[in-house]
């Protein structure tokens, strides 16, 4: 059932470099060192800690197998970040306070949290403290310019790939869907009888907006994480979501579980949508194709980099 969410759950990452998550418990993290990279470390508290920050983007946390391959990701994706700082020390580079205070109010932009208790609850409901949230801010910023020196002006797009993208993707249009969703997780060592005490939360959920009550307000009372995805383009969904969605009518709530906890999802409109212009669309496929190309490019770069590097991993 988790794959049928696919298309709407990635919705909610932010693209901020590091395009990865991973699990996290609420036990106590007993530290240790999962990597070497050169003169630096990495310990298993700070893998934990990236692994937190994204969740807090994304509200969704895998785990098991899943988990585990996820955790791996990061910690490569945390080599690379060590490495890619290093190199931006070498050429002395620095973030100033400015700009990762603009980061930090562009975060909370995205996901909603302009008002400062929602922000500090979030926090805490991710269990994650802004000392962290700030460290990976100011990592991603610093990974973000190393990829503009390393790659930036060797990233080039034609108007005839543009065009190819708009033709296959864009050119015929479609519906698209306002969607909210209610997160519900399922934590680590729940037992059967508190997963069904959660199932007993979502079906009140339901039926209090069966009964008129606002979705965001239903989640506020009960404590639960809601978010406004906005409208989402069917053509970007999983074909089974978008079956799943054909089945609601506007304002109703359906519920589904999967093996990491309930998810609730409410569609709140249907839009026809027509086909946009390629002149509208052009822009945004250029700055798109622009930011894989440099991704791949960097992606190349840093490559080099472990070549050169001593790396031990112990995770």
């Amino acid at each position: 059932m988790e794959r049928i969410f696919r298309g709407l759950l990635t919705l909610g990452i932010a693209c901020l470099g590091l395009l990865l998550y991973g699990p996290f418990g609420t036990a106590e993290v007993v530290d240790r060192i999962v990597a070497e990279v050169n003169d630096e470390i990495i310990t298993l508290s700070e893998l934990k800690a990236a692994s937190k920050s994204i969740e807090a983007q994304t509200g969704i946390r895998p785990q098991g197998k899943e988990g585990k391959d996820f955790e791996r990701q990061m910690l490569e994706a945390l080599i690379d970040r060590k490495l890619a700082k290093a190199e931006a020390k070498r050429r002395g580079m620095t973030v100033e306070d400015k700009d990762l205070a603009a980061a930090l109010n562009n975060f909370r932009k995205k996901n909603r949290l302009e008002d400062d208790e929602a922000f500090s609850k979030a926090l805490s409901k991710a269990n994650l403290t802004l000392k962290e949230l700030k460290q990976t801010l100011t990592d991603q910023i610093i990974q973000e310019r190393m990829l503009v020196v390393a790659v930036g002006a060797k990233s080039v797009v034609s108007d005839a790939e543009v065009r190819r993208v708009y033709e296959q993707q864009f050119k015929e249009g479609g519906d698209r869907l306002h969607l909210r969703v209610i997160q519900i997780p399922f934590t680590p060592g729940m037992t059967e009888a508190q997963k069904e005490e959660l199932k007993k939360k979502a079906e009140t959920v339901i039926i209090e907006v069966k009964k008129g009550a606002s979705f965001k307000e239903v989640a506020a009372k009960l404590s639960l994480d809601e978010r406004d995805v906005g409208f989402v383009p069917v053509s970007e969904m999983d074909p089974k979501l978008v079956e799943f969605l054909g089945r609601l009518r506007p304002s109703e709530v359906a519920p589904a579980l999967t093996p990491q906890g309930i998810q609730l999802i409410q569609l709140v409109e249907r839009r026809a949508g027509g086909p946009r212009p390629f002149e509208e669309l052009q822009g945004e496929i250029r700055n798109a194709l622009s930011q894989k190309e440099m991704e791949k490019r960097f992606g190349e770069w840093v490559k080099t980099l472990r070549e050169k590097a001593h790396i031990k991993i112990m995770l």
